[in-house]
């Protein structure tokens, strides 16, 4: 089972367990009825709002601590250098 059948499996019965939660045909124990109303309609909007917060978060982090290489600089420069020349080679222009 590779790793996207899983997580759509968890998707799946976690979807499924709360829709019956939500229907009420699955008691919620502890909750009163007006407490359940009040909790669980806004379960999926605040799932949303955790996984942007989490992406944006990740995101910067990412940002914060990139790291710059000035070797693969170097090398890219003169990989850029080479196809010039080849494409100069073959009749190409391209010089600006």
């Amino acid at each position: 089972m590779t790793q996207a059948q899983r997580f759509a499996a968890a998707v799946f019965f976690l979807g499924t367990i709360y829709i019956l939660t939500y229907l009420s045909i699955i008691p919620v124990p502890l909750l009163d009825d007006d407490k359940k109303n009040e909790i669980l309609p806004v379960i999926p909007w605040w799932l949303l709002v955790s996984f942007g917060s989490y992406s944006l978060w990740s995101l910067g982090w990412g940002l914060l601590t990139f790291r710059d290489c000035p070797e693969a600089y170097q090398e890219l420069l003169s990989e850029i250098t080479t196809a010039k020349n080849e494409l100069r080679m073959q009749g190409v222009s391209v010089d600006s």
